[in-house]
C-alpha cells in the first residue's frame, strides 16, 4: 500500500499512496502517532485526490500534482491554523486518499419481477440485469456523505445501495416507457442511457456519477417465454395441414430407414402412406384446398343432389286423354276402384302407352287391392 519515508524517526517527510487491491475507493494516510512536518512533500497520482481534514474538519483537497506543504498551498489550512509567514510547527492532520478512477463490470439486477403494462399482451411481469461504472466526481462530497471516518473504504460497502438506486429507477422507467415488449431489445441503449439520467440527481449529492450504465437482458417470466415460442413457431408452420403431412412423409422416411423397428414400423408407414394417398386424392396438390384457394382453407363440402322430380301422369280411356294426375291422385283412384291395373298410362320420356302394373313407379299402387279372383 503506502511507501513512506522519514527524514527522521519524529517527522514524516514524503506522503503518497499506491493501491492494488483494484476495489479501494478511500484510504486513510497513517500518521502511524506521527505529526506531519510542514513543508513535507505531498505526491497526488492520476487517479487519485488527496483530503486533508484537520480536527475533525475538511480543510483542503489536492487533485493530481506534487506539493510541498506550506503556506501558499493549503490556504483553508493555513486559516484554520492561524499560521503566520514563516511559522514552521509541525501539524496533525489525516489525509484520505480517494481514488477517482472508474469502478467498471459492476452487477445490478431486479430481485423482483416489474410489472408493466404492454400494449400487445396487457400486464406482464420483466425482470432485467445489466452492468455499470461508477467513479468518484466529488472527493469531498464523497468523504462528507458516504466514508466519513472510515479508514478503508472499498467498492462492495456503497455497490449495494447504488444498485438498489439503478433499480429503482429502472422500474419506473420502465414502466412508464410504454416500449411494446417485443421492441425492449431493439432500445435497450437508449433506456440505460435514460436510467443513467435519471439517477444522477440523487448520485451527485453522494460526490459519484455512472458514466456508463449497460442493460444486457430483459426477459419474461418462463412460462410466457414458452408460450410465445409456441405463437412463433405457429407462424412459421403457416398451413397446419400440410405441416401434419410433412411430418408424417418424415415419420414415414424414418420408419423406412429403421430396419430394427420392425413390422411396427413397417405397419406405422404403410397407416401413413393410406392416409396420405387419401388425402392427396382430394382437389388440390396437397388435398384439403383446391388451387387458387386460401391457405389453409378446407374444402368446400359437396353441394347436395337436387330434389327427385315428380312425374305427372295422363290417363287414356275411351279414346280420350285425362290428366294429368300425380301418383299421389292415381293411388287415391286405385283405392276408389276407379282405375285397374290394365289402365293405361303416360308420362314424359316414357316410350309409348303402358298398362299401369308394367310402370313400377304405378305397380306399387295395386298391391293394397287384392287380385281378380279366379275365373273371373
Amino acid at each position: 500500500m503506502p511507501i513512506f519515508d522519514f527524514l527522521s524517526g519524529q517527522f514524516i517527510d514524503v506522503i503518497h499512496w499506491t493501491d492494488d487491491t483494484r476495489d479501494t475507493m478511500v484510504w486513510r494516510f497513517e500518521r502511524e502517532g506521527h505529526e506531519i512536518k510542514y513543508g513535507a512533500k505531498l505526491t497526488v497520482r492520476e487517479g487519485q485526490a488527496a483530503v486533508f481534514v484537520h480536527e475533525g474538519q475538511l480543510a483542503d483537497v489536492f487533485t493530481p500534482g506534487l506539493y510541498f506543504l506550506e503556506t501558499n498551498n493549503m490556504p483553508v489550512l493555513t486559516s484554520l491554523q492561524h499560521w503566520d509567514h514563516g511559522f514552521r510547527s509541525p501539524f496533525k492532520s489525516e489525509i484520505y486518499f480517494v481514488n477517482t478512477t472508474r469502478f467498471s463490470d459492476l452487477k445490478w439486477g431486479t430481485k423482483n419481477p416489474i410489472i408493466a403494462r404492454d400494449p400487445e399482451f396487457g400486464p406482464v411481469r420483466l425482470r432485467a440485469f445489466g452492468t455499470y461504472t461508477v467513479r468518484v466526481a466529488d472527493p469531498a462530497r464523497f468523504l462528507q456523505e458516504i466514508v466519513g471516518t472510515d479508514g478503508e473504504f472499498t467498492m462492495d460497502e456503497i455497490s449495494f445501495q447504488i444498485r438498489n438506486i439503478i433499480v429503482q429507477e429502472f422500474s419506473r422507467a420502465l414502466a412508464s416507457s410504454g416500449i411494446p415488449v417485443l421492441d425492449m431489445a431493439a432500445n435497450t441503449r437508449d433506456l440505460g442511457k435514460l436510467v443513467a439520467r435519471e439517477i444522477q440527481p440523487t448520485l451527485v449529492e453522494y460526490g459519484l456519477e455512472i458514466p456508463e450504465l449497460y442493460i444486457e437482458n430483459i426477459s419474461l417470466p418462463p412460462a410466457v417465454e414458452q408460450a410465445l415460442d409456441k405463437r412463433t413457431s405457429m407462424g412459421l408452420v403457416g398451413d397446419l395441414s400440410r405441416y401434419a403431412e410433412f411430418s408424417a412423409a418424415e415419420a414415414m422416411t424414418r420408419a423406412a430407414d429403421n430396419p430394427a423397428g420392425g413390422g411396427m414400423a413397417a405397419g406405422l408407414g404403410a397407416g401413413m402412406g393410406m392416409a396420405m394417398g387419401s388425402r392427396m386424392a382430394q382437389p388440390g396438390p396437397w388435398g384439403g384446398a383446391a388451387p387458387g384457394a386460401g391457405q389453409g382453407a378446407q374444402p368446400a363440402a359437396a353441394p347436395p343432389p337436387p330434389p327427385p322430380v315428380e312425374h305427372v301422369w295422363h290417363i287414356a280411356e275411351n279414346g280420350q286423354t285425362r290428366g294429368p294426375f300425380s301418383r299421389a291422385d292415381l293411388g287415391r283412384m286405385a283405392v276408389a276402384g276407379e282405375r285397374a291395373r290394365n289402365s293405361y298410362v303416360w308420362t314424359q320420356g316414357q316410350d309409348g302407352w303402358k298398362h299401369a302394373e308394367d310402370v313400377p313407379e304405378l305397380a306399387q299402387l295395386f298391391t293394397v287391392m287384392p287380385p281378380p279372383p279366379p275365373g273371373s
